[in-house]
Formats: structure tokens, C-alpha cells, sequence
């Protein structure tokens, strides 16, 4: 496993949270190096503070993220919640864009929970509008762009033009590899894996798969993001500090960042220092390097 070595890093990144007023102090101190890597080891340039490519070190190969703060930037401005969360759409495009420069190979973000659908209906509606206009303004510069588009969760729960929008923006970026961008709608954790259960036995039942041979990894390709590896990196915003019910399976080994910093003023800068301290930590999945 590469030993990733540290320059003059704030302690500040140590436990993992990220002030946002001193996010651009830990861009421009933190430097790292990736000592005896193996020879197959992909080393991707990273954005500087400044948006160009900063020294190389070893990103992770899945990024994902939780949205959150919508509403309080909004309140604090004095605005409506739904100006957060159009801001926060603005903010989707800068995370792709610096995804791609930084050589992310998979970003997936969570847009609407499970529980999401208990808020107002007057929001309900704000945000299904949201998607609705992102769908058809977006999907062709993100298919000019090569990113591959999916979409979990309970797709079923949305009307009918929004779930031929999501089948559509599958199917014309299908053959995109430049990134994967795979975003969670009507998305719960919890409901996931109860479902991949109910699958899993429905294959035992028609004796298309046996009981003994139900591990970890058969199980996995019942979950909705089969075929998908799991994240390296789960990123949350607004100082919050839990998963709430996101990618509770895959998230058995990622590494956890968690920045004081709102969705809608989320950019490049706070993607790189989440990347950097994720290439200052030592992953060793439960054994020991010494």
C-alpha cells in the first residue's frame, strides 16, 4: 500500500473537519508526497486554489457527497429556500467540473433523500421543478463533457416526465466514461439494502442462487449501485456530521471529511483540501502496515 507522506499540514485537518475560513491556508500549506508507490499506482493531478493543476498525488478513485445547507445559506441571506437550492444546483456544476480536473474517476452525490419527501408540499414542488429544468438544461454540455449520467434510489416515486427524463439522461450519456456521475434521488439507505435482501431471497427461492454462496460480495450486486465501486471519500457539508442514511453499506471503509462550509459556496477550492486531506490519511482497511 503507498505510504503517503506529509509537508507542514494545519492541525486543523487532523480530525477530519475543515474550516472554511481556513480552507485556502491549507491549500497553500499543505504539500504531499507518495512515497514506494507500486508501479501500477495511478498518481492524477489535483486543482489548486487558484482552479489549475496543483503537484500530483494519489486522488481517490470515488468521491461522494452530501449536500447540505440549502436552506440555511438561503435564511441567512434572508432568501427563500428554494434560492439555496438553486445555488446549490450551481454548485453540482462546479463539483463536476472540478471532479473531472482533478481525475476523479466516480462522483456521486446525494440531491433527495427518502425523507426528503415529508418537507412541505410548496418545497416538494420547488425542488421537483428544480430537477425538472436541470434535466433538460444540463444533460447535453454533461454529455459534450463525457460524463456518464445514473441515477438510485425510488425513481418510482416521481411523475411520470421526470422518470422518462431520468431514463433519457441515462441513455444518451451511456456511452460517456469520462466521469461517472451518479446521483441519489428518492435515495435511502436503509430501503436499499432492505430491497437487495428481498432480491437476494427472491433468487434463492427460484434456485437461481444458493444460500451458501450469499457473501459480501453477491449480496453487493443486489444494492442499486452494483457494478459501481465503493466510495473512497464521503464529503458532507455545513458541519454536520453524520451519513443520515446515505450509502450506508458502501461506506463500510471510506474516509470521512466534513467541511464548515454551506452546498451553494461549495467549489473547486473545498473539493481539493477534502482531496488533500484525504491523501494525507493512511488507509488500511482493519490490517496493520508495521
Amino acid at each position: 500500500m503507498p505510504v503517503i507522506t506529509k509537508r507542514a499540514v494545519p492541525d486543523f485537518l487532523s480530525p477530519g473537519f475543515v474550516s472554511e475560513n481556513d480552507v485556502s491556508t491549507a491549500i497553500a500549506a499543505s504539500q504531499f508526497v507518495a512515497d514506494d508507490l507500486p508501479a501500477d499506482a495511478t498518481v492524477r493531478p489535483t486543482l489548486s486554489a487558484a482552479g489549475q493543476i496543483a503537484p500530483d498525488f494519489i486522488a481517490p478513485d470515488h468521491v461522494a457527497i452530501i449536500m447540505d445547507g440549502n436552506g440555511r445559506w438561503a435564511k441567512s441571506r434572508g432568501l427563500p429556500r428554494i434560492a439555496g437550492h438553486r445555488e446549490g444546483s450551481r454548485a453540482v456544476r462546479r463539483t463536476v467540473e472540478a471532479a473531472i480536473q482533478a481525475g476523479v474517476s466516480w462522483l456521486t452525490i446525494y440531491a433527495f433523500s427518502s425523507e426528503n419527501w415529508r418537507r412541505p408540499a410548496g418545497e416538494i414542488l420547488d425542488l421537483t421543478g428544480l430537477l425538472r429544468r436541470y434535466l433538460r438544461s444540463e444533460i447535453a454540455e454533461l454529455k459534450q463533457s463525457g460524463v456518464r449520467l445514473r441515477f438510485i434510489g425510488d425513481r418510482g416515486r416521481f411523475d411520470s416526465d421526470i422518470q422518462s427524463d431520468l431514463a433519457a439522461a441515462e441513455r444518451d450519456t451511456m456511452a460517456n466514461s469520462r466521469l461517472n456521475l451518479t446521483i441519489a434521488l428518492s435515495y435511502g439507505a436503509r430501503a436499499e439494502i432492505a430491497a437487495a435482501a428481498r432480491a437476494a431471497l427472491a433468487a434463492v427461492h427460484a434456485g437461481c442462487l444458493d444460500p451458501d454462496d450469499l457473501g459480501e460480495d453477491t449480496f453487493a450486486r443486489f444494492l442499486a449501485t452494483a457494478g459501481m465501486p465503493d466510495p473512497d471519500l464521503i464529503i458532507r457539508t455545513s458541519g454536520e456530521q453524520r451519513l443520515s442514511n446515505f450509502l450506508l453499506w458502501q461506506a463500510a471503509y471510506a474516509e470521512l471529511v466534513f467541511l464548515d462550509v454551506f452546498w451553494p459556496d461549495f467549489d473547486h477550492v473545498h473539493f481539493n483540501a477534502a482531496l488533500k486531506e484525504f491523501a494525507r490519511r493512511e488507509r488500511r482497511f482493519g490490517a496493520r502496515n508495521d
